[in-house]
């Protein structure tokens, strides 16, 4: 092994470096970037990098575009910084609100600004539970999600995440969250279950759940159009049609978790749209500013905001916030990225680069490691098994979905395991379909490299 840079080392002596085994980092160090153009990223050591993951997906715009960095720095120049707390306000967070309210696929009423999808969701927590106190549900408090879904890593969201990494030893989830089914057809599926017939026996645990907990304890259901780090989940055709009736039976707000679906990801603005989900309230977060700065919103419907009234009046103010609710120059740039979409016909743009995209992830299903490949949209996931005739998984501690992705590292692609040996792909919206073909390349040729390896190891099925 290479003996480490000074950078490296100096990473290593003062970053927590998340997700991230810390006691191998120590040896390995870090990839250390230091600059990015278009879906190119740069190395300190002067390698390049094709982003495969549009950082976490999120950078939408890709890299080094001027007028973000240009909107950030006039609104630097004009009002750095000022808070909305008691009353106060700006211009860039009104206008932000004004565009998301238009833009909603559902009635929106009001929006609420954060930092990221996990304070977000921490927030929908929160104001489900403030609601049914107004309303004089006190029992209503408890918020069902899915296994294997991402919705964060506070203690609220991190709770509603059913990832068994995020919970171990963090001692989550905390009472009051659920999880049902996963919609994740090529574990649970059963032979020969119909895709619809595999949404109705979901659609039946989740309202199983529901009776088993009491309906009038049941506050909320919150759930990724599609899933991320979860694996890139598909939801089976009907899901959300037959989930709405259930939420609308015993009075359940629904949250869309847009956060990584949201502004053009799945070919819709919203993913909720393209698997014909009508929630009560959004979440959304990372492509809203493209990434360039921390900003997320909290998207509520009237009946919501009637509530948060009521209690304002009772109270005497409304006790939630952060120092950096609506932060204007996030708010600027977030204006700046939302007008780039709409004039450079963003979702066109998408649409046109989807059937390629789909056709190359598509292919890798071919591939010996390769269960299944899936996606939708510029987004999409591998998922490595031992066996593919049986589906039979590796041993988690064996790391091979780790070894793909640092045998695509030294093809000079960034692409992010994730649990349960998944390697998952979401470029930036404006990559080309020439560079979506060098992506594929790069990631067809680490496949290569990580089962000859695993040979090697003896991991494979006899």
């Amino acid at each position: 092994m290479a003996p480490l840079s000074n950078l490296a080392t100096r990473a290593i002596e003062t970053l927590i470096h998340p997700y991230t085994n810390l006691a191998a980092f120590r040896e390995t160090g870090p990839l250390v970037l230091e600059r990015g153009q278009g879906v190119w990223l740069y190395a300190s050591d002067g390698r390049a990098f094709l982003e495969g993951m549009a950082g976490l997906w999120c950078t939408s715009l890709g890299y080094g575009n001027e007028e973000l960095v240009e909107a950030a720095a006039a609104q630097m120049r004009k009002l750095p910084y000022q808070h909305v707390y008691s009353g106060k306000s700006h211009d860039p967070a009104i206008e932000l609100a004004e565009k998301l309210k238009e833009m909603a696929p559902v009635p929106i009423s009001k929006v609420f600004f954060c930092n990221s999808g996990s304070e977000a969701n921490d927030t929908q927590a929160k104001l489900v539970w403030y609601m049914n106190n107004a309303l004089g549900r006190p029992k209503k408090k408890k918020i069902i999600s899915r296994m294997k879904a991402f919705h964060g890593v506070g203690i609220g969201s991190g709770s509603m995440t059913g990832l068994p990494v995020n919970h171990m030893d963090f001692d989550l989830p905390i009472p009051g969250f659920l999880h049902t089914t996963a919609p994740h057809a090529y574990r649970l599926a059963k032979d020969g279950e119909s895709e619809e017939d595999f949404a109705s026996r979901l659609a039946q645990d989740f309202e199983d759940l529901v009776l088993r907990e009491g309906p009038d304890t049941v506050a909320a259901f919150i759930a990724e159009p599609v899933m991320g780090a979860g694996g890139v989940i598909v939801p089976p055709r009907t899901y959300f049609e037959k989930i709405m009736p259930i939420c609308a039976k015993y009075d359940i707000y629904m949250i869309a978790d847009e956060v990584i679906t949201g502004f053009g990801r799945l070919g819709t603005m919203f993913g909720s749209e393209k698997v014909n989900y009508r929630p009560d309230g959004m979440s959304v977060a990372k492509a809203l500013s493209s990434a360039y700065l921390p900003i997320a919103g909290v998207m509520i419907n009237e009946a919501m905001y009637q509530t948060l009234l009521a209690e304002s009046r009772k109270l005497g103010t409304f006790g939630h916030g952060f120092t950096y609710s609506g932060h204007p120059v996030a708010a600027a740039v977030a204006n700046k990225t939302l007008d780039i979409y709409k004039r450079d016909k963003m979702l066109e743009q998408v649409n046109k680069k989807i059937p390629r995209f789909q056709e190359r992830l598509r292919a890798l299903g071919q591939h010996p490691l390769v269960g299944e490949a899936r996606g939708m949209g510029l987004v999409g996931a591998v998922e490595l098994d031992a066996d593919k005739r049986t589906k039979r998984q590796f041993d988690l501690k064996k790391g091979v979905g780790a070894m793909a992705v640092r045998l695509a590292e030294d093809e000079g692609l960034i692409v992010r395991s994730i649990y349960g040996d998944i390697v998952s792909i979401c470029p930036p919206l404006v990559i080309s379909i020439a560079e979506i073909d060098e992506l594929f390349d790069r990631l067809g040729r680490a496949l290569d490299k990580t089962l000859d390896w695993a040979k090697r190891e003896q991991l494979l099925a006899a």
